[in-house]
This record gives structure tokens, C-alpha cells and sequence, in this order.
């Protein structure tokens, strides 16, 4: 393991963990969200590992579109680290996936995941290194 999402804790509130997870060397994941805005610069400056960009609003999950500027999102992120950026939140199609990692550094896919695992059980394992071998063949084309 080398970093820690916590997806419920702000940047404001990010401090008292991030003290902690960097004793043991592991970074503290920053999120930025559609409604980040101005504080996209401010929460990159002290990004660690990568910054998971989400790329829309709402709940996590499956969607069918992502209508978020997310090349927008990213560039403000780039213009003041170097740190890579990943897209995440409703990705669950190789075309999403290859779409979110053609404007960042790479596509987080978590939801859909999580349903092969629940419709399949134990027997799960060789669904889901099907589903990301197609996701990773898309981003790969």
C-alpha cells in the first residue's frame, strides 16, 4: 500500500490524517471535485501520490455520461504540479475509461468493479481480471 483515499475528509480537515499516513509513508490522496473550482491549485500544491479528479457530482457509481470539463480540471492541476491526476466516479465502460485516461494520467474504475463481485461471489476473481483487461485494452487502442 502506498496511499490512502479518504473520501470524506476535506482539504480543510485533511491535516490530522495526513500527519499520520506520512509517519508510515503513505500518501494522503487529494480529491478534487467539479465544484473545487478555485481551490483546484490549492488542493494540488500539496497533492501526494496522484489526485483523484472526480468527474462528476453525486454519488459514486455507474453512469452513462460524463459531462464534467474534465481537460479543464486537469490542466489547472497541471499548471502547478507534476503529481498525475486520475479520473474516477461512474467510469464502467473501456470507452469511458479510455475517454478519462485520453485527458489525465489514468481512469479509476470502483463501482463497477464492486457489482462483479457482488452478482459473482467467490467466483468473482476471473470476471473482474476479464472486465480490467478489457478496460486496460481500451486505454491502451
Amino acid at each position: 500500500m502506498s496511499g490512502l483515499i479518504l473520501s470524506d475528509v476535506s482539504y480543510e480537515e485533511k491535516e490530522e490524517f495526513d500527519v499520520v499516513l506520512k509517519k508510515y509513508g503513505l500518501d494522503l490522496i487529494s480529491m478534487i471535485a467539479p465544484t473545487s473550482h478555485q481551490r483546484i491549485q490549492t488542493i494540488a500544491k500539496d497533492a501526494g501520490g496522484f489526485i483523484y479528479c472526480v468527474s462528476s457530482l453525486g454519488v459514486t457509481g455507474v453512469r452513462s455520461t460524463i459531462t464534467t470539463d474534465i481537460s479543464g480540471m486537469v490542466n489547472l492541476v497541471r499548471e502547478v504540479t507534476d503529481v498525475p491526476v486520475a479520473v474516477g466516479f461512474g467510469i464502467s465502460t473501456p470507452e469511458q475509461a479510455k475517454k478519462m485516461a485520453g485527458q489525465s494520467d489514468g481512469a479509476i474504475v470502483g463501482s463497477a468493479i464492486v457489482k462483479i463481485v457482488e452478482k459473482y461471489g467467490k467466483d468473482a476473481p476471473k470476471y473482474v481480471e476479464e472486465y480490467v483487461k478489457e478496460m486496460v485494452q481500451a486505454i491502451k487502442e
